[in-house]
């Protein structure tokens, strides 16, 4: 999907207080930015940030990151939140692939939320659950590997429990239709709304090693 350029994006984004200008230069510190030592919680592909706000404004007692690629999807976000007070949330612009060169042993918890398929066959290794990335994600956990993804896409769904096997993960909880089981606590994205207004299962699945 071709993102629409927004003229000032990137200005309006940097410009924010809640996106972290100098992250190269936290790598294992990222509790200084928070001021204190809660669970850190990181989200790559934040989107419009329904997730990640939702998640912060309901647990203060956590820490959240969000990682976005582009500008032109953070101003929504930060358009969002620029009169809000939400002390236990930050943002960083960058592409995930950086990912294990920004954290060190200091997260506790990974979001995978409607990450893109990528379901040409090619392009398997820029899937966000790909080996290649779980490999990326290995020391960036402070202590047992602990990811949670939800997506619509039943393909990218099937991939990735393969690909979390075959990395030594366990599966602690799964759903193949989570808006019809029972999960009072679940905090939708924005396109999980959508998708689930066209009536489309949402998969989810919570990993551990």
């Amino acid at each position: 999907m071709r993102l629409r350029n927004i003229k000032g994006a990137d200005e309006y984004v940097n410009s924010s207080a809640y996106v972290l200008k100098d992250y190269e230069n936290l790598k294992g510190n990222f509790k200084s930015v928070f001021k204190n030592n809660n669970p850190i919680h990181l989200e790559i592909g934040t989107g419009k940030g329904d997730f990640i706000i939702g998640m912060a404004l309901k647990y203060p007692d956590i820490n959240f990151i969000g990682v976005e690629k582009y500008a032109s999807v953070l101003y929504k976000l930060i358009g969002k939140i620029e009169n809000m007070d939400i002390p236990n949330l930050k943002i960083i612009m960058m592409d995930a692939t950086n990912i294990d060169k920004i954290f060190a042993h200091e997260v506790d918890t990974l979001y995978l939320n409607f990450s893109d398929p990528w379901p040409k066959e090619r392009h398997y290794k820029r899937r966000l659950t790909s080996t290649e990335f779980l490999k990326r994600y290995e020391n960036i956990f402070r202590g047992d590997n602990h990811i949670i993804q939800k997506t619509d896409n039943r393909g990218l769904f099937e991939f990735s429990l393969k690909e979390f096997v075959l990395n030594n993960y366990k599966i602690e909880d799964i759903s193949l239709d989570l808006h019809n089981d029972d999960c009072p606590d679940n905090v939708e994205t924005e396109y999980e709304k959508k998708f689930s207004a066209k009536g489309n299962p949402i998969y989810k699945v919570e990993v551990k090693k």
